[in-house]
């Protein structure tokens, strides 16, 4: 049993569930902390949390049917199987909470929601690594998969560690941003002053002679970082939409890795810990040895595994124990956490698809299944790029696989259509393959562009 299966078994089978503090004290304890730590943390007297803690120990014990105390707490816990009444309780909780709480799958998961899926060691791994002075962390995966969930939990976690925190969104940024180093490293230092609430110094720090990469670190030493009393956990969203200004991600890559490796002899930028989330790699010139991205902790969000996408079934309140209806799931898309997801809110609460796995499957690839906006967005951006269009008809098309160009492949794999291994390229789930081979054989919805011109010559040869 996990700490998580065993929060939801008590929730499910107390009168009143488990109380914030409760579950404070069992995820804690089942992390090995002490009372004192635990009320520490919880701002609460350590007697009261060793009396609430005496409770729930002894309800653990009438559960187990023997002594469980602290110091056993996880080792009997983890080795003790749940027993059909205690899951049959965890279906009924699910159940009953789901329809209170359904959520539509879009954005980030909420940091209170019941449906986000951990994918252990990441979390946990993030977390010691951003404890570390002067740390960098790489998150990388197509869209859709994550990324943005995870990064909220970091913030969390950071921000409960009491440490500073900062995201910048390079999507935001105006295309006027990008017309030179200096003016982008000058908008960089700006929004992370507003973001601390600190007002922007630039002219007291800025020097023409020094240079645009000097004068940027000089701020950061002398200001931004000597004004923080706490470490500073600085992320830095959509990294590859940098990569189309050769002249610019050029300059601050390695900016990057230099500001790490100071911290090893400076001890002021040892505040500083960088989060970088990106999708596709680097596409522009660059040595090993100036890049980040072969530093500190690389983060690759894979798929869900068949167990957490019943994980995720169960908390949707569908018994998917069997496996069976797992894998046909997964024999349409993958693991895909959003597209995984979207079916399981439509099977629970959506009209006439409700608990009909069947029929979703079936419609799936065609405009009228659940997944119809999402792969209208990708015609969308294969028509906006007729060379990104013809590299993925032949990858549908191919059996086996394909080797593209990698500038090409690469932003296929980062707007998630292909899966890429080594220079391999096949397509991520059967869903793309099934819809797109559907598509491009219906002429009528090729009359206006170049692209579908191109394609509809193709599917007739």
């Amino acid at each position: 049993m996990t700490i998580d299966e065993l929060v939801l078994l008590l929730k499910a089978s107390q009168a009143t569930g488990l109380t914030t503090l409760q579950e404070l004290i069992l995820r804690s304890s089942w992390e090995g902390k002490t009372y004192t730590n635990i009320a520490s943390e919880a701002h609460y007297d350590e007697e009261r949390v060793k009396k609430i803690a005496a409770h729930l120990w002894q309800v653990l014990s009438n559960f187990c049917k023997e002594p469980i105390h602290k110091s056993n707490f996880r080792q009997t816990l983890e080795n003790h199987p749940q027993s059909e009444a205690h899951q049959q309780l965890i279906k009924e909780f699910n159940r009953a909470a789901t329809a209170i709480s359904l959520e539509f799958p879009t954005g980030p998961v909420s940091l209170n929601s019941r449906f986000y899926i951990p994918r252990p060691p990441i979390e946990e791994l993030a977390y010691a690594e951003m404890a570390e002075p002067g740390s960098v962390i790489c998150i990388k995966a197509p869209k859709k998969m994550g990324k943005s969930s995870l990064v909220l939990r970091l913030l969390a976690h950071a921000n409960k560690q009491g440490f500073q925190t900062v995201t910048l969104d390079f999507q935001q940024a105006d295309k006027a941003v990008f017309a030179s180093l200096d003016k982008f490293l000058r908008w960089f230092c700006v929004n992370v002053s507003r973001e601390l609430q600190l007002e922007p110094k630039l002219n007291d720090y800025w020097n023409e002679d020094m240079g645009s990469k000097v004068s940027c670190s000089v701020y950061f030493q002398k200001y931004l970082l000597s004004a923080l009393s706490s470490p500073l956990v600085l992320v830095l969203n959509e990294v590859d939409w940098v990569f189309e200004y050769q002249e610019i991600i050029g300059e601050l890559l390695p900016l990057v890795r230099s500001r790490h490796e100071q911290a090893k002899r400076v001890e002021i930028w040892q505040k500083l810990r960088l989060v970088l989330v990106y999708s596709t790699e680097i596409i522009v010139p660059i040595k090993l040895t100036q890049s980040p991205f072969n530093i500190g902790l690389t983060i690759n969000l894979p798929p869900f595994t068949k167990e957490q996408v019943q994980d995720l079934a169960q908390r949707h309140g569908l018994d998917w124990t069997d496996g069976k209806d797992a894998d046909s799931l997964m024999a349409m898309v993958g693991g895909n956490p959003y597209l995984v997801r979207l079916a399981l809110y439509h099977l629970v609460g959506k009209g006439g698809l409700k608990g009909d796995l069947g029929q979703l499957l079936q419609q799936a690839p065609t405009e009228g299944g659940i997944y119809n906006e999402c792969l209208r967005q990708y015609v969308l951006a294969l028509r906006d790029e007729p060379e990104l269009g013809d590299a993925f008809y032949e990858v549908i098309n191919t059996t086996n696989y394909v080797k593209l160009e990698p500038r090409l492949a690469d932003k296929l794999q980062s707007i998630g259509l292909i899966n890429l291994e080594g220079d391999r390229s096949t397509p991520t789930c059967a869903l793309y393959r099934l819809y797109f081979q559907q598509y491009l054989k219906k002429s009528e919805h090729f009359n206006n562009t170049q692209f579908d011109i191109k394609l509809i010559t193709k599917s007739r040869d």
